[in-house]
């Protein structure tokens, strides 16, 4: 295994800035410098509980230090895993409200900003504030777009990550300290656990969870440039490789327990805490949200997915510069902090997440995020659509509509036809 992704890790529960006055200034847009209007910065996110919350309290702690010009005001919209919050942002954007700045998926979800004419070019602030410097080109070329970059982000997530729990898996006498090396070497796993009395080894929810595992299928079977095709345009989705891996999906969603489709990502995990379900597949924001101390260092293990090691799977949480925001010179000051070292460290401890800087000290991070921060320094580097960074918001909900119609009715070449033509829309 690579760059320690291999560890046990212990789970519980079901579910240097730049000189401030380079931001400006707010008394700059007033005459009168008591005005509440002219400091408050409104932040608009999805981060209302857990570890996004505590995350966010971190990067807001960083922020009234070194932006004392301004006051954050919390715009927080709880709930559906972003989706609440992005409808409540599309009423107001299109109602020509936009808050200061705003949570989006890096990458290519901010398309449908860009082409409305809802975000400006951040590119300068990247020169300014050293951030072309100080984030890796990989991830500055999965920011660009069409030359120009629209958003600054506040870490990194891996998607491509399993969560095991190693006294089930040790009833059909799996070692759970080895990932299986490839898909149909997992699936055989599976079987072992059926067999052993498992009712649903793979724990598995509904919308977004879905698309990470057969994106995860896909990644392994096609291998990290086909895989990227696919949401480029290179790779064809008619292919018969494409139609193999959707086949190994309909298998393991077999393994997968009958609820999926009223359930949470928590719920799933809780299955596998529970000695339910063997695995689940979920993004490492679990390291975050479900780690406690009281629990031994063997109650759970974790590793890339199936076939995929040596692959970085990545999502980002970013902010905007909207056009026409409230407050311009109070957002910049709030997008400085977001990219600034202190910024990113108080926002990464506490979510799980690991920075987006390459001159971050693993030393300051819990043991998880250090093994995905070394990982993320020598793997392939691909996005995930599931999360925004590979297509587009509306791309991405013709996916999900059909993986739920799929996960009913499992008619592998409705789906693949599904598939290819969601990423025909623009």
């Amino acid at each position: 295994m690579r760059g320690g992704l291999s560890k046990t890790l212990a789970l519980v529960g079901a579910a240097g800035l730049l000189a401030v006055s380079a931001c400006g200034n707010s008394d700059n847009s007033s005459g009168d410098s008591n005005s509440s209007a002219n400091k408050d910065v409104t932040v608009f996110t999805w981060w209302a509980d857990g570890g996004e919350k505590a995350g966010l309290d971190g990067l807001v702690s960083v922020f009234n230090t070194e932006c004392k010009d301004f006051k954050f005001v919390n715009s927080a919209v709880a709930g559906g895993a972003g989706a609440n919050a992005k409808q409540v942002l599309a009423n107001d954007l299109q109602a020509g409200k936009p808050p200061s700045t705003f949570q989006a998926h890096a990458g290519a979800e901010l398309k449908d900003y860009i082409n409305a004419g809802q975000v400006d070019d951040v590119s300068q602030l990247y020169k300014d504030f050293g951030l072309d410097k100080a984030f890796p080109q990989n991830l500055l070329d999965n920011l660009t777009v069409d030359g120009k970059i629209y958003s600054i982000p506040a870490n990194i997530h891996r998607a491509n990550v399993v969560w095991a729990n190693p006294t089930v898996l040790k009833k059909a006498n799996i070692d759970a300290t080895k990932a299986p090396a490839s898909v149909d070497a997992w699936i055989a796993d599976l079987n072992k656990l059926k067999a052993a009395g498992v009712k649903a080894p793979l724990g598995l929810s509904k919308g977004f969870a879905q698309e990470m595992l057969v994106e995860a299928v896909l990644l392994a079977e096609l291998g990290p440039e086909k895989f990227t095709g696919l949401w480029d345009g290179k790779t064809d989705w008619a292919g018969g490789d494409v139609t193999a891996a959707l086949n190994k999906y309909k298998t393991l969603l077999t393994f997968s327990n009958s609820d999926r489709e009223a359930i949470d990502w928590a719920d799933a995990l809780g299955y596998v805490n529970k000695g339910q379900a063997g695995y689940t597949l979920m993004g490492d924001w679990v390291a975050a949200q479900q780690l406690a101390d009281k629990v031994p260092d063997t109650a759970y293990t974790y590793w890339p997915a199936p076939g995929t090691a040596g692959n970085f799977q990545f999502l980002a949480d970013s902010f905007t510069l909207p056009t026409n925001g409230q407050n311009p010179d109070g957002a910049k000051c709030w997008l400085k902090v977001t990219g600034s070292a202190d910024g990113q460290k108080a926002f990464n401890t506490k979510k799980g997440s690991i920075p987006a800087r390459s001159d971050a000290n693993p030393a300051d991070y819990p043991k998880y995020q250090q093994s995905a921060m070394a990982d993320w320094k020598q793997d392939k580097i691909v996005p995930s659509c599931a999360h925004g960074a590979a297509c587009t918001a509306g791309q991405n909900n013709d996916i999900l509509s059909a993986l739920s119609q799929f996960s009913g009715s499992p008619d592998v070449a409705k789906l693949q036809t599904a598939l290819g033509n969601a990423m025909k829309t623009s």
